[in-house]
């Protein structure tokens, strides 16, 4: 397995992915399997990454506290994630304009709204006063 730093060429967006190998990334790309998580745009390259040196002396100590630490993130994002789903209403793709919607129009809700956006979207919301928040967002896939 190999760890790549991607990074999109069409927003900037930088993220992090696993592939096999690094033959299985040029497989992935040129079948246009690849894309960005923030605007879906194919213009993925490998960005320039240092290489992680492997210390004779593993420090196993630091190491569960670092594994107990991620756990303890992805709990508290799980908990967000469902008190979100269950008391907010999910508006997909259109997130930017229902967002606009009920700011300009005083459209009336029972509840509010999450969904996706691109980075350029929630620029262009802020500016217009529209106050929108990021939230990291983990798919439960049971790892």
């Amino acid at each position: 397995m190999i760890k790549y730093n991607l990074q999109c060429k069409k927003c900037d967006f930088i993220f992090d992915s696993w592939f096999a190998s690094s033959k299985e990334f040029d497989k992935l790309k040129k079948k246009k399997l690849i894309n960005c998580h923030n605007c879906g745009s194919f213009r993925v390259e490998k960005n320039l990454m240092a290489p992680k040196l492997i210390n004779k002396t593993i420090n196993f100590k630091n190491e569960k506290k670092n594994i107990r630490k991620y756990q303890d993130i992805k709990k508290t994002i799980n908990e967000y994630q469902k008190f979100i789903k269950s008391n907010f209403d999910y508006v997909g793709e259109n997130f930017a304009y229902e967002a606009r919607s009920i700011h300009y129009n005083n459209k009336k809700r029972d509840k509010g709204i999450y969904g996706t956006a691109s980075k350029q979207d929630i620029k262009e919301l802020k500016e217009e006063g529209i106050d929108t928040h990021l939230i990291p967002w983990v798919e439960n896939k049971n790892n």
